[in-house]
């Protein structure tokens, strides 16, 4: 299952969404805003491992795993294995992957994100956590998006249509 990413031009944040087929040529609609006005950017998976590989030392790289292509596909293929079987009403099993992501990623987690998987991994309401640290997490996701110049990234992944 793709996964492309999109940015926002008005919102200035990065959005995910799979698709069941390869296509290259759909620009969704903004899941925030509603708007246009949506460019097709690298994905930080493929733009981070290049990056490693090339020797070059990318901003906000935390050091996930150097993965060459077929070593990043087989973590990719094993990790939407992983969300296939995945019960999405399992607070432990969202944790997890939130932490696989991030380990992927090599992307930092901020102290709320952190906070939202300890009260995931202990077994808390995903709505209720949500509703509890949303406010946290978007204001860290936005405070770390300006210091370092690049745009925010939303956590969710949304449908290619």
């Amino acid at each position: 299952m793709p996964i492309y990413e999109f940015l926002c031009e008005s919102c200035n944040v990065v959005f995910s969404f799979h698709s069941f087929r390869i296509d290259t040529t759909t620009v969704p609609a903004c899941p925030r805003c509603g708007g246009g006005r949506m460019v097709r950017v690298p994905s930080r998976f493929g733009v981070g491992t290049v990056a490693r590989r090339n020797g070059a030392d990318l901003p906000g790289d935390g050091g996930g795993p150097d993965l060459d292509d077929s070593g990043l596909e087989r973590e990719m293929m094993r990790l939407a294995s992983e969300m296939e079987g995945m019960d999405e009403n399992d607070p432990r099993q969202m944790a997890q992957l939130v932490r696989r992501m991030a380990d992927l990623t090599g992307e930092p987690v901020t102290p709320a994100m952190e906070e939202m998987i300890r009260r995931l991994e202990a077994g808390e309401d995903p709505e209720a956590v949500e509703e509890a640290l949303g406010d946290e997490i978007e204001a860290e996701m936005e405070e770390t998006a300006g210091k370092s110049g690049e745009p925010a990234r939303d956590d969710g992944i949304y449908p290619l249509r």
